[in-house]
């Protein structure tokens, strides 16, 4: 099997163009990004993916510049360099400054630590904790 090629707006069925267009408009974007392009290949998991994240990034009790951190700290962590990339863009776009960036970075490096030593040490979980 060959390496998935992205579909472009102009190539898209119109099943894809919908999405896509909603993607935009939502956005407020000339273009949907590589992810999107790629995801197009399944439409109907383009559809769900996008509704999806619609609806978990949309305001709600957290802020988005809240939910675009705790995005990129879960991605850091996953170690995937695409979705680090587009989640700082669009949590410096809703308000994350570099001092905010780098407290972030320190939470998710001292969260990764300690979560790796408790599972070394097979620490119990406190009753008060429970």
């Amino acid at each position: 099997m060959s390496k998935p090629q992205p579909i472009e707006y102009k190539d898209a069925s119109p099943e894809v163009k919908a999405v896509f267009d909603d993607i935009m408009q939502s956005r407020g974007l000339p273009d949907v990004n590589n992810f999107w392009k790629h995801l197009a290949n399944d439409p109907r998991g383009l559809k769900r993916t996008w509704e999806s994240v619609k609806e978990v990034m949309a305001p709600g009790a957290l802020d988005p510049m809240v939910k675009e951190m705790v995005y990129l700290a879960v991605s850091v962590t996953n170690n995937c360099g695409y979705c680090i990339a587009s989640h700082t863009a669009a949590a410096q776009k809703a308000g994350m400054t570099p001092e905010m960036f780098g407290e972030l970075m320190g939470v998710v490096g001292m969260a990764n630590e300690t979560n790796r030593l408790v599972n070394g040490y097979r620490v119990p979980i406190d009753p008060q904790f429970e």
